[in-house]
């Protein structure tokens, strides 16, 4: 009996020495953690793909959008290869919707006749 108090008193003594490892380094690394990100400068023009993206908006922002390409002989000069779309009749609703009795029996029928692939069944 002693010796099973003494090794369990061992094991909760670890288990507390890890935990408490355990809490101070999760509090000591988020200190480090934040004075890294609060000295650090944030300087736009060390990058250079924020340089690219800041040239490419102020070359956007001086583009006007005015109507006189609509009057450039090289765009009346372009011909439409387009196809008209044929308007079809709609179909159902829902067409997942179970077909109504008379529709299935006389496909039933039809099917009977022509596949001979499945039995009849009678309704």
């Amino acid at each position: 009996m002693h010796r099973m108090f003494s090794r369990n008193t061992l094991i909760l003594i670890v288990v507390g020495v890890i935990v408490a490892g355990a809490v101070w380094y999760g509090f000591s690394g988020s200190s480090a953690g934040s004075t890294i990100l609060t000295t650090q400068a944030a300087d736009a023009s060390s990058n250079p793909a924020q340089q690219d993206l800041v040239s490419t908006l102020l070359t956007l922002r001086a583009v006007s959008l005015s109507g006189t390409i609509f009057s450039d002989p090289s765009f009346r000069g372009l011909k439409d290869f387009s196809t008209q779309i044929v308007s079809e009749p709609m179909g159902r609703p829902d067409p997942f919707a179970p077909l109504p009795s008379s529709v299935t029996a006389a496909a039933a029928a039809a099917n009977i006749g022509n596949a001979k692939l499945f039995k009849a069944v009678n309704q």
